[in-house]
């Protein structure tokens, strides 16, 4: 079969079994498959106002994955997320109940400053990357999970929490609340309330494409990740760009935590599990998206969808924790083609070569000449 059709057909046979298989565990333990679907498809989009709450649900999934696939295309592998969307909500919170000023100033300060906070957590990484060569696979993970405690001792502190009634924060455990005037608006359409960090969302991913497709230093970083070797030849700084993409990678994370925080997705305060896995799941959205900006914006959607549509499973009798088996099950299906296809490429001998980045020569000759 051509490799054009077998690719797709992959996909369909892969993700056809995903749903029939799905369908089987929830007959198993009780349920209807139908009135699954059905009640998934009403939380998410056929409701009132459900699918405004979905593409909002969205916004945090996207920023997260878009700084994910821009490590991965760097050669580098970031799974820590949820630690910097966490440190990067943490500092926006710090900042949005203390600076002074105008409602939107505030806002775009507190955004901003949780990008430092969340660069700041993969920086740690990047740093160790490129004194020590210490596998930032490695250091991410770890300090997601330093990122937890550290949250709760900040809980804890009246000095870092801005919060006077010392009782209140001891027995509720959770942060002042943000002014509403620095909360990101909302936008009314079709009776569906989205919130404008879908906005925000969605450009930051259009500029992200914009750089990784177009530009010189979208360049540099593809061929660092398909073949360091070549991008030692064509003078790209290694340690520098990688840890920069690192940082960067954070920074995303932390204005995700920020939009959770400003867009009253997760509340409007910090509080314990505030992060709510947004993090793990911005991470599998840029996994099945194959490092594409592009693609991983309607894969944040269902993901999305998922998440919405799983607190109407009440009604049908099913633990809403069926929703991670079918997204794990997704997950596995949407993967499948992808292992499959490198499975062949090793066999048939075949390398990364720029062909497989759309004019990556032609971005890299200012820097020295085609790639080959």
């Amino acid at each position: 079969m051509n490799d054009r059709l077998t690719v797709p057909a992959l996909y369909v046979a892969s993700i056809g079994g995903a749903i029939v298989l799905s369908a089987l565990l929830v007959s198993v333990t009780g349920g209807s498959a139908f009135a699954v679907f059905d009640a998934l498809v009403d939380g998410s989009l056929r409701s009132p106002g459900a699918w405004g709450l979905t593409v909002t649900t969205m916004a945090p999934l996207l920023l997260v994955a878009t700084g994910a696939i821009a490590a991965t295309r760097a050669g580098l592998v970031n799974i820590g997320q949820e630690g910097q969307l966490l440190v990067g909500a943490c500092f926006g919170a710090y900042l949005a109940v203390r600076l002074p000023g105008p409602g939107p100033l505030v806002l775009v300060a507190t955004l901003l400053f949780a990008a430092v906070g969340g660069g700041l957590w993969a920086g740690i990484a990047a740093l160790l990357k490129a004194w020590r060569n210490v596998p930032e696979v490695l250091t991410t993970l770890i300090l997601t999970f330093v990122s937890f405690p550290l949250l709760t001792f900040g809980l804890r502190r009246r000095s870092l929490i801005g919060d006077r009634d010392t009782t209140r924060v001891n027995h509720i455990n959770s942060g002042e609340q943000i002014p509403f005037d620095t909360r990101l608006p909302d936008l009314r359409i079709a009776g569906n309330q989205i919130d404008s960090a879908a906005i925000l969302a969605v450009t930051v991913a259009a500029v992200a494409i914009y750089v990784l497709e177009r530009t010189r230093l979208g360049a540099r970083i593809d061929v660092l990740g398909l073949n360091p070797r070549a991008a030692q030849r064509f003078g790209v700084p290694q340690r520098p760009v990688a840890a920069g993409v690192l940082v960067a990678s954070g920074c995303f994370a932390g204005v995700a935590g920020a939009v959770l925080l400003t867009g009253g997705t997760a509340g409007d305060r910090l509080s314990f599990g505030y992060s709510g896995n947004y993090g793990w799941d911005g991470l599998l959205v840029a996994l099945l998206a194959r490092n594409r900006v592009l693609v991983a914006i309607p894969m944040a959607f269902v993901f999305a969808a998922l998440r919405t549509g799983s607190s109407f499973l009440a009604t049908t009798g099913v633990d809403r924790k069926m929703t991670d088996v079918v997204q794990a099950l997704l997950v596995l299906a949407l993967l499948l083609p992808a292992a499959i296809e490198y499975v062949r490429r090793a066999r048939g001998g075949r390398q990364p070569v720029a062909a497989d980045r759309p004019g990556l020569g032609r971005r890299l000759a200012p820097v020295g000449g085609e790639v080959v």
